[in-house]
């Protein structure tokens, strides 16, 4: 019965331990830092989403997401799986938007409704800002400037 008792325990143990180390692995690809500053009209400015697109379209087997948001200085450090970590070597596109949290409203009648720069910067095939990111080779963009006034 003794040996029984142990051989369950044993069981248990394993199940429970095999249980518990099991984690979430990522398909994370290596990244390279990105940083950049906005001017708005001159002035650097806060809270400028920044989105970055790959310029031969989305990696269908391994999709990734980057973007960042801007500080109250205009500075920027793209992320993809953690802050401030960077892009997967590639082609990129950049888009801004600029405005408080929760202030857009996405409508077919006016879809840059609460973006302060109207849309202007927010469609990829129309951005003139592009990098490329080569893994070892961190990229700055320095100061990227837009506009709020109509050309």
């Amino acid at each position: 019965m003794k040996r029984m008792s142990m051989g369950l325990v044993l069981v248990v143990l394993c199940l429970c331990g095999s249980g518990c180390t099991n984690e979430h692995k990522v398909n994370a690809k290596p990244t390279v830092p990105v940083k950049g500053k906005i001017l708005v009209d001159g002035q650097p400015v806060s809270l400028v989403t920044v989105n970055c697109m790959p310029a031969q379209g989305v990696d269908k087997s391994n999709p990734t997401l980057s973007s960042a948001m801007t500080d109250a200085e205009g500075k920027f450090a793209l992320a993809t799986y953690k802050a401030g970590d960077g892009v997967p070597e590639g082609d990129y596109v950049l888009t801004f938007t600029w405005g408080e949290l929760g202030s857009f409203k996405h409508t077919s009648a006016n879809a840059s409704e609460g973006d302060k720069l109207n849309g202007r910067y927010s469609d990829p095939k129309q951005s003139t800002t592009k990098f490329s990111a080569k893994v070892g080779k961190p990229v700055d963009l320095g100061e990227i400037k837009l506009t709020t006034k109509p050309e």
